[in-house]
C-alpha cells in the first residue's frame, strides 16, 4: 500500500495498543515509524531493476525477521520515553505495528514473501488496489480523533476507525471471489479456456474490475463493473509472444519474473530489444512492470543487464472513463 496508508495503519495500532498507558501521541508516532520500516528497503540495490522489484517485499516483509527485531525495537521506544516498566506493552504494540506492514500489502496484487526465510514465494491476494482511499480515510479519521481528544477515551475512534477499514478489506475479498466467479463462467460461455485467471480492482475503488484470463498463448483483457447489468464480460485478446521463449531460453531474469507474476505476463521485441511484461499492474497497453531483458543476436536473443520502463496513459483520459465504466456504463478502455 501507499506510503500515507503505512502510517496511519501504524498510527492507529498503536493508539489502539497502548490505548491510555501512554499518551496518545507517543503511541501514534512509535507505530507510524514500524509500520513504514519495512518500505525501507527500497534504499537497497540488488543490481539490477528485475531484482529490485521482485526482491522488494523480500526479506523486510518477513512475519519471521519483523519478529526478531521486535524485542529491540521496542526496548529502544520504551527507553526513549523513558517507559520501561511497560517494556511488554510497547513490545505487543512494536510487533503488531510491524508484522501489519506486510499482512495489509499481501491484500494487494504486487505479493509479499511474507513467509521468508521458510519460503521466497510471493502471495498477492490483489482484492485492493495500493492507493484506496476508502481503506485509508477511516484510519485518518480516527487517528486525528484520538489525538484531539486527548484523554483516555480517545484510543476507542482509532479502534473504530480500525475496524471500519478492517471490514472494508474483507469486502473486497467477498468481491473479488464474486468477480472471479462471473469472469470464469464467462469465459466458459465463450468456449475461452484459460490457464488462469485474474481479477483485481482498477485504481482507487473495488467497484471496477480488471479481469485478465491467460491462455498457452495468448492473454485476454475485461473489465466488470458490480454496477453492470449484464453479467456477461466482453474480453479483448491480445498475443503474449510465446514464440520469443525458445529464442530466450535460459535466461534467469526473463525465468525470475515469469515466476513472480505468476505465470501473469507477456514476451515483446522492440528495435531488437527483449522485453517481458508484469500483466498484473496496469492495463492493455499501459503497464507500470516492463523490462528490458535481452538483446536479439540473431536467432537467439542474448540477456542483458534489465532495466525497467512504465508506460502510463494520461489521468485526463483515464479517469473519466474509470468513473464512467464504474457506474455501469459500457465504454471500450482506452487504448
Amino acid at each position: 500500500m501507499d506510503s500515507l496508508t503505512h502510517i496511519v495503519l501504524g498510527s492507529t495500532i498503536g493508539i489502539v495498543a497502548m490505548r491510555a498507558r501512554t499518551a496518545p501521541w507517543k503511541a501514534a508516532l512509535v507505530g507510524a515509524v514500524c509500520n513504514t520500516i519495512p518500505d525501507l528497503d527500497v534504499f537497497v540495490s540488488h543490481g539490477d531493476a528485475v531484482s529490485n522489484v521482485t526482491l522488494h517485499r523480500g526479506d523486510s516483509h518477513a512475519v519471521f525477521w519483523l519478529s526478531v527485531i521486535s524485542p529491540a525495537v521496542a526496548l529502544s521506544a520504551a527507553a526513549i520515553f523513558r517507559d520501561l516498566a511497560q517494556y511488554r506493552r510497547w513490545w505487543l504494540m512494536v510487533w503488531l505495528a510491524l508484522i501489519a506492514h506486510p499482512i495489509l500489502d499481501a491484500f494487494t496484487i504486487y505479493g509479499t514473501q511474507i513467509a521468508r526465510p521458510f519460503t521466497d514465494e510471493s502471495y498477492g491476494v490483489g482484492s485492493i488496489f495500493i492507493i484506496d482511499p476508502l481503506y485509508t480515510l477511516p484510519l485518518i479519521a480516527g487517528v486525528v480523533v484520538a489525538l484531539s481528544l486527548r484523554n483516555k477515551t480517545g484510543w476507542r475512534w482509532a479502534a473504530g476507525g480500525l475496524a471500519l477499514s478492517t471490514f472494508y478489506l474483507g469486502w473486497s475479498v467477498f468481491a473479488q471471489h464474486h468477480v472471479l466467479q462471473i469472469a470464469k463462467s464467462s469465459l466458459k460461455a465463450q468456449g475461452i479456456l484459460a490457464e488462469r485467471v485474474l481479477a483485481t480492482p482498477t485504481a482507487f475503488n473495488s467497484i471496477l474490475w480488471r479481469i485478465v484470463a491467460v491462455t498457452p498463448d495468448a492473454y485476454l483483457e475485461g473489465f466488470h463493473s458490480l454496477l453492470d447489468r449484464d453479467r456477461k464480460i466482453v474480453f479483448d485478446p491480445f498475443p503474449r509472444g510465446m514464440q520469443l521463449n525458445a529464442a530466450m531460453a535460459g535466461n534467469a531474469y526473463v525465468d525470475r519474473v515469469a515466476r513472480w507474476t505468476h505465470g501473469f505476463y507477456k514476451l515483446g521485441e522492440r528495435d531488437g530489444r527483449a522485453i517481458i511484461t508484469d500483466l498484473r499492474m496496469g492495463q492493455e497497453p499501459y503497464y507500470s512492470f516492463n523490462f528490458v531483458v535481452g538483446q536479439r543476436q540473431s536467432p537467439t536473443i542474448g540477456a542483458v543487464t534489465p532495466t525497467h520502463f512504465r508506460e502510463q496513459h494520461g489521468i485526463g483520459e483515464g479517469l473519466p472513463w474509470l468513473w464512467r465504466r464504474m457506474l455501469g456504463e459500457q465504454l471500450p478502455p482506452p487504448r
